[in-house]
C-alpha cells in the first residue's frame, strides 16, 4: 500500500487529483445552500467528473497534435487518458458520502459537511505530502498544507459571503 501511494506522490496525476477536487468542492459548495436529494448530487458529481475528463482527454490530445505536428501515439493517448481519470476521481470523490446518504447511513447535512472538509482536508494532504517528499521540515510541510488548503477555504468563504 506504502509503495502504491508513494508512486502516486510521484506521478503527474497528483495534479490532476488536486484539480479535480477543487472541482468537486465547487460543485458541493454550490449545491449546499439549497440542497437537492442526495442521488442529484451523486448523479451531479459523477456527470462533473465526466465532462471536466473528457475535456481534459481531449483538450490534451488536441494540444499534443498541435505541439508536435503529429497524431498522438497510442502510449501517450493511455498516459493522457490515466490524467483524465485522475481528474474524475478527484471530482467524483465526494460522491461516496452521497451514496451512503442515499442508503440512509447518514444525514444530507452530514455528507455535505464531510465532502466539504474531505475535500480541504484532500488538498491540504497533498500539500503536506508534497513538502515532505521535496526535503522539507516537519514545519514547513505543515504550512505548505495550511497553504494548499487555503484554495478550499476561499472558495468556502467566497461561498459563504454570496449566501
Amino acid at each position: 500500500m506504502r509503495a502504491a501511494i508513494e508512486a502516486h506522490l510521484h506521478s503527474h496525476h497528483v495534479a490532476r487529483v488536486i484539480y479535480g477536487a477543487i472541482i468537486g468542492l465547487s460543485v458541493i459548495l454550490v449545491q449546499e445552500s439549497h440542497p437537492p436529494a442526495a442521488g442529484v448530487v451523486v448523479a451531479s458529481l459523477i456527470a462533473t467528473a465526466i465532462a471536466v475528463a473528457l475535456a481534459e482527454l481531449y483538450s490534451d490530445v488536441v494540444a499534443t497534435e498541435a505541439r508536435t505536428h503529429q497524431r498522438v501515439a497510442r502510449e501517450r493517448l493511455g498516459d493522457i487518458g490515466a490524467e483524465a481519470a485522475a481528474v474524475a476521481f478527484g471530482v467524483a470523490f465526494p460522491a461516496a458520502f452521497f451514496l451512503l446518504a442515499v442508503a440512509g447511513a447518514m444525514e444530507l447535512d452530514t455528507a455535505f459537511r464531510l465532502a466539504k472538509w474531505s475535500g480541504l482536508g484532500l488538498i491540504g494532504f497533498y500539500g503536506f505530502a508534497a513538502a515532505r517528499l521535496a526535503g522539507a521540515s516537519v514545519l514547513g510541510c505543515v504550512f505548505q498544507a495550511l497553504f494548499a488548503a487555503m484554495i478550499g477555504a476561499l472558495l468556502i468563504a467566497l461561498k459563504a459571503l454570496v449566501h
